[in-house]
């Protein structure tokens, strides 16, 4: 037996309100994107959909940064300049010299 079980209706528009305690335990609020999986075995997994940003300047400049390291290009570390004036606009403060634990993906 689930933690939790809920019903939802489904409307005309093929539209359901998620109850209260689905949004809690999902941790999503207005505006929350929600993903649907539908499995080989016919189950669905319903899950809170990390947010992905779009802006299309930064992604036009990982394209670039992409194309450059599949290329083979050298890539230079930033100024010292420019490391300092961005990082006194950071809310979080980052040591570039760390290494980064995990899977990037470009």
């Amino acid at each position: 037996m689930p933690a939790i079980h809920q019903l939802a209706t489904l409307t005309s528009k093929g539209q359901i309100t998620l109850p209260k305690h689905i949004r809690q335990a999902l941790g999503v609020d207005i505006g929350g994107k929600i993903a649907f999986d539908l499995h080989e075995d016919g189950n669905i997994t319903v899950r809170r959909a990390e947010h992905e940003h779009q802006d299309p300047a930064i992604g036009a400049f990982l394209n670039l940064l992409t194309q450059d390291i599949q290329a083979g290009k050298h890539i230079q570390s930033l100024p010292a300049e420019l490391v300092q004036a961005m990082e006194k606009q950071s809310l979080y403060k980052a040591c570039l010299d760390d290494s980064i634990d995990g899977d990037v993906v470009i």
